[in-house]
Formats: C-alpha cells, structure tokens, sequence
C-alpha cells in the first residue's frame, strides 16, 4: 500500500469535503491502495481552549459578515456537490481542536483513525456538535472502536500535546499554509479538496503502477528459475 498523508483540521470544511471526494474516487476505482496518516494542523493555533462565538469568528476572520456569508455560501454548494449533508447553522462554538488531534493520533495505534475522522466532521459539520468538549470526544472515540476509560483518563493529562504543536510546526515551516494537504507516498503533494476525478486517476496510475513492477518482478523470477534449472543436472 501507499502511505497518504493527510494534513487536515477537523474543523476545516475544505478538508471534509476533501474527504468525501477522495472517499468517492475509492469506491468508483474500487480499489483503496492507501494506508491513511491523518496529520494535525491547526487552522486557529492561539484559539483559547474554550473556543469562540461561531459567529463572532467568522465575521472577525473573514471581515464582516457579508463576506462570511458568501464564502461559506459557497462552501456549502460545494459540500452538497460532494454529497454531504451539512447543516453550518448549527455551529454554535468554534473550537479548539487540540484535544480533536490528540484523538486522531491515539486513534492510529487502534487502527480507529478513518472512523474517528469521519465521525468528528460529521459531529461538527452535521451536528454542530463542540468537538473540544470531552464528552463529546469520548463519544466518538467509543463509536470508533476505541477504550473509553483509556482516552478519558489520557485527555485529563497532556498526552502529545508538545509533540503534536511542534508537528503542526513542522509543517508551516515545510510550507504547508492550508488544509488540506495530501502527501502520497512522501514524494506528490496535492493541495486543496480535489474533485474525485483527479482521485480517480491518481489511484489508477498508483495501480498501474504497482502492477507494472510485480509484472517485472516475476519476469526476472521467471527468469533466474529457468537459468536454475537449465544448470541443474
């Protein structure tokens, strides 16, 4: 398999519309050559630890709330145009997501990490459900497969917030400035939420690919056992 690397917030919407593409360029390939890293960047690293006013927010980050509304018009359009359901209106807080990514990385070592995602953006992009909240992430965590008690007692402490802040770091300072990002198999870089015909096409060229080198791969095989077994009396 190819290792993926997605940059992603989980507040981002630009990253769960991503997301949805690519989750659509899977099934219509119907191959999934990827093993999925989820990596942490915060679109809002001095956020207070209780978040803001959604609104307030919005009308601060984008100058008013004119220009709020049509960006995240259009946000929508392109949401339901991936097939997704939001409902941005019920987005009450906008959160800090810290605590969302400290889950997302515990969730790897379970193998939970593509449910826990998926169930966060739908929490907060379908539910405006304050994905900081404890509660809230405990229950997600649950759904996903994972130890309730463990994660609950692993979020009272601070668990890999120094190494997962110096990995949002790292990124910004390999160039990284928007989410999504999408590494694949740490050599191409795709940015943004590509549309699930160029996902298509990547994942074909990956299996064209990994075919070509079995086939050449048991060309030479083939080869040497035929030398073998010529010289063997």
């Amino acid at each position: 398999m190819v290792q993926l690397d997605i940059i992603s917030d989980p507040i981002c919407p630009w990253c769960y519309i991503g997301k949805a593409q690519l989750d659509r360029a899977i099934a219509e390939v119907g191959v999934n050559p990827f093993d999925t890293h989820w990596r942490i960047f915060q679109l809002n690293p001095d956020m207070p630890p209780e978040g803001m006013d959604r609104r307030e927010y919005l009308e601060t980050k984008f100058g008013g709330p004119e220009r709020a509304q049509q960006i995240y018009g259009r946000i929508a359009d392109a949401a339901k145009g991936a097939g997704l359901d939001v409902a941005l209106d019920k987005i009450g807080r906008t959160p800090n997501t810290m605590d969302a990514h400290r889950v997302i990385r515990w969730a790897r070592t379970t193998g939970s990490q593509q449910g826990l995602v998926d169930d966060l953006f739908t929490r907060y992009f379908e539910k405006g459900e304050d994905i900081s909240d404890h509660a809230v992430l405990l229950d997600a965590a649950e759904a996903a497969g994972m130890e309730r008690e463990i994660v609950a007692k692993l979020l009272e402490g601070d668990a890999d917030r120094e190494s997962l802040a110096e990995e949002d770091r790292t990124a910004r300072e390999m160039g990284v400035t928007g989410v999504p990002t999408f590494i694949v198999g740490g050599r191409y870089v795709l940015t943004g939420a590509q549309d699930a015909a160029t996902w298509a096409k990547v994942i074909r060229e990956l299996i064209a690919s990994a075919e070509a080198r079995e086939a050449g791969a048991g060309d030479s095989t083939a080869s040497e056992g035929t030398t073998s077994g010529e010289a063997t009396p």
